[in-house]
Parts: structure tokens; sequence; C-alpha cells
């Protein structure tokens, strides 16, 4: 994710520079940022949170642009053929991301939370959210396949569009009814939907796009990729610590006044990123897929979007719902779950690529 000059050494995570290598301290540091700056500097998070253009806030689209540019933009967009054409990848992506997720997240939220139905009615609507943001930093750090990362993304962001609705309707009122138990209503525009997946994925990735093929065809990709994309990647590092700031500043005062609940919330959520990542990266090599097409299988399974999630639940219940804090648990779980998990899929590498030439790892890697 970001360019520097450093040693290869011994072991899963050499080729990382100096930046990755100590990723969990500085998302750590920014949690920690974020949860003070919303607990002993409200006003802060109610300045951040007043910030918003069509329910979507401004501070956190800024952060989660400059964080996936950099990315899009490393993306070989004429390989993406190789990835459309490979139907294992791409039917266990959709099995995984909008059958096996939702009802998972349905069965665990119902399991860990039967007495509370606003915190099981969050929990459902975050498993729904399928990801299309901030999984692509993962993807990278962890040396998956970029080009696989933006079709897969792609074709969540088609699949919320047109099926997040239906989903809300059956897993919150139609199967709790259908088993007997408690149904919740849910009411979510289309237009919503487009307008946070054209905004946190449609955006960056025409920028992305347009900035590889202008740049190729003024100076060619040599130039490109060992001069240009150096000098972006650690913006990608700096939007992803920024977002972090805003997102828990947002909600800091929530999360540190009620920690019952918040571990409550977390436990299906670690339960959820275990079972997701893991099935789905166990299953990639199981269908016969590559290292990197297999991790990017499993965290694009694994990660949500939780900016919709959390926009969904507000706009449905309420900002200081149940709900809402449920939507903003999801992150404060995913983001050093699955910090974790790259450093996990790199040391799983040995099992696909035993006596095979070693990839390059994100910090060297320029294309």
């Amino acid at each position: 994710m970001s360019a520097g000059t450093e040693t290869r050494e011994a072991g899963p995570v050499a080729g990382l520079s100096a930046l990755d290598r100590f990723l969990p301290l500085w998302i750590g540091g920014a949690m920690l940022t974020g949860l003070g700056l919303g607990r002993w500097a409200p006003g802060v998070g109610a300045a951040l949170d007043a910030v918003q253009v069509g329910g979507i806030s401004l501070p956190i689209a800024a952060g989660l642009l400059l964080m996936m540019y950099p990315v899009l933009a490393k993306v070989r967009y004429d390989r993406l053929d190789s990835v459309t054409a490979d139907r294992r990848l791409l039917a266990a992506s959709i099995a995984l991301n909008w059958l096996v997720g939702p009802l998972l997240m349905f069965a665990l939220a119902w399991t860990f939370l039967p007495d509370l139905p606003e915190f099981r009615t969050g929990l459902i609507i975050v498993g729904l959210a399928r990801c299309i943001a901030m999984v692509i930093i993962w993807n990278d750090l962890a040396c998956g396949d970029r080009e696989a990362a933006a079709v897969l993304v792609a074709l969540n962001s088609v699949f919320q569009v047109i099926a997040f609705g239906a989903l809300g309707w059956f897993y919150l009122d139609a199967l709790p009814r259908l088993l007997g138990l408690d149904g919740a209503g849910l009411e979510v525009s289309g237009w919503e939907i487009a307008l946070n997946v054209a905004v946190f994925l449609g955006v960056p990735l025409a920028a992305g796009y347009l900035t590889r093929r202008i740049g190729e065809r003024r100076k060619g990709r040599s130039w490109y990729e060992s001069r240009f994309l150096p000098r972006i990647g650690p913006f990608a590092l700096w939007g992803l610590l920024f977002t972090i700031v805003v997102l828990f500043a947002l909600q800091g005062e929530s999360i540190i006044a009620r920690p019952g609940d918040v571990a409550r919330i977390a436990l299906p959520l670690l339960a959820y990123f275990a079972i997701m990542w893991a099935g789905s990266f166990a299953l990639g090599k199981g269908i016969g897929l590559d290292y990197p097409r297999s991790t990017t299988l499993a965290f694009t399974a694994a990660g949500n979007n939780f900016e919709l999630a959390i926009a969904v639940a507000i706009a449905t219940f309420g900002a200081a719902s149940g709900q809402a804090l449920a939507g903003v648990v999801g992150p404060l779980i995913e983001v050093p779950v699955l910090v974790g998990l790259v450093y996990v899929s790199l040391r799983a590498r040995a099992l696909f690529e035993s006596g095979r030439p070693e990839p390059s790892a994100p910090g060297r890697e320029t294309a």
C-alpha cells in the first residue's frame, strides 16, 4: 500500500514497508484517537456528522476515496478478462456474499442476541451490506489479486443495488415470521443504495481507471508503474487512518458509554468474520484457485460495507438507536480483525506456493 525502500528479509511479511509492517499500531492509534475525540471533544463528532450530502458523510467519503484511489490506480485493467472468465471465482463469490454471508449473520444474531432485538436487527443489516470499499486495502496488503478484487467489488455493488432491499425484507420480516420469530421492518431507498455505491466505489474506480489509461498513454507503463505509483501509494494509508479516526470520533461517546452492549455485539461479529474468512479461504483452495485469488475471495466475502449499514440503520431507526450502535460496532471489530487476518493470510501462503518463487508483498509491488 505504501512505497519505500526496504531490505528483503526471511518470513511471510518480509516485503512489507515499515509503514505497512506496523499497520496494526497505526490503526490502533487511529481508533484510540477517534474514540478520544468522540468522548472528550463531542463537538468534533457533531461537526463531522453535520457535513453530509444525501445522507453520506463527506469526511468519511473523502477518507475512503483517498484510501481507495491509489490501489485502484494500480489495477491493470487490461487483465480483467482473465478474472471474468474464471467462473469458479465468480460463482463462489456470489454464493458466499449473497447466500452464505447474510444467512450466517442472521443465525449468529439470533443465537447471540435473542433478547436484544435492536442489536440483532443492526447486525443483520451489517450482514446484508457486502463490502465494496475497505476490502481493497486488506486484499492489497495480503498480496491478493488486485484485478480480481476490482471485479468482485464491482459485482457486489451491482447486487447491492438490486438485492439489498429484498434481502432486508426477507431476513428481517419474512424469514423470522416463517420461523415463528419476532420480525422487524426495513424501509430503504434504492436511490440511497445506488448513491452509496456510486460514491464509495464508482468515483475511485473511475479515477483509478482514467489515471492508468492517461498515464500509460502519455508516459508508458514502465514510467507509470515505477515512478508514478510509488508516489501516490502512501496516500492509501493516510486515507485509511483518517477514515478510522472520523468513524470512531462520530460514535466514540456511545461506544465508551456502553461497553457491555459493545461486548454483546462484538461476540457474533468476531464469530462471523472468523467463519467467513476461514471458510472462504479454504473454499478457494478447495476449488483450485491460487493464493492471490483465494485471498481475494476470502477478504471480499468476510468484509462488509459498514458505511451503508450505518446509513441505513440511522435513516430507518434513528442515530441513537441500538440498530445504529450495532452498525458502528461493526468497523470497531472488523478493522482490527481483518488486519490480523492479513498476517494470517500471508503465513498461509505457503500452503499454496510451496516450492514456488515468492510473490512481491504489497509494500514493494507497484502494479
